[in-house]
């Protein structure tokens, strides 16, 4: 089946949680804000927030996401705590790969919402979507050695640390060789 016919959920709902694809003119404000508040964290893992982008450039990442979304090539959810619409962060399932059905799934968090267990929720429900509703055979996690706070996610959802790739890729600022995490889950 042609991936485009796929019946992909644009919002989906955790016990706290409304993960929702970016959809909605406007998403860039909320999101830059919480690139803004949590600079000083992002920019530790991920070279895409190496400085803050503007409200512009944040706006076009996310309708250029939600093509994407569209395309069936990734599936990127804004997070929003259900009681309060707080912003909570983004999670994606990336790196699709429907030949071989698998995926990988990404993330990051506003820093005021962390150790709260909520991207552990998220990444949960994206983990139960992919394996259920979109059949993939296996899902990855990946991240630096060094990132135990997102390394805690898959180790808490009963991924598989199936090894460690020495030297792989460059620190987000590109300064020095980092080591490169892989967890699975497979079905």
């Amino acid at each position: 089946m042609d991936p485009i016919l796929i019946d992909v959920p644009l919002q989906i709902e955790t016990d706290r949680l409304i993960l929702r694809a970016p959809q909605q003119a406007g998403d860039g404000n909320v999101v830059h804000q919480a690139i803004k508040d949590s600079i000083n964290e992002l920019k530790q893992w991920l070279s895409l927030f190496q400085a803050i982008p503007t409200v512009e450039e944040t706006e076009i990442l996310l309708r250029n996401a939600h093509i994407d979304f569209l395309k069936r090539e990734s599936f990127r959810y804004l997070i929003f705590h259900k009681d309060t619409n707080d912003f909570i962060g983004t999670a994606s399932l990336h790196r699709v790969n429907w030949k071989i059905s698998k995926c990988e799934i990404g993330y990051w968090i506003n820093s005021q919402f962390s150790s709260k267990g909520y991207m552990t929720e998220a990444v949960s429900e994206l983990t139960n979507l992919g394996l259920q509703k979109l059949k993939f055979r296996r899902i990855e996690i990946r991240c630096e050695s060094t990132n135990y706070k997102s390394r805690s996610i898959p180790e808490k959802l009963g991924f598989e640390l199936e090894g460690t790739l020495r030297n792989d890729d460059l620190s987000a600022d590109g300064s020095k060789l980092t080591d490169t995490c892989i967890y699975s889950i497979i079905k």
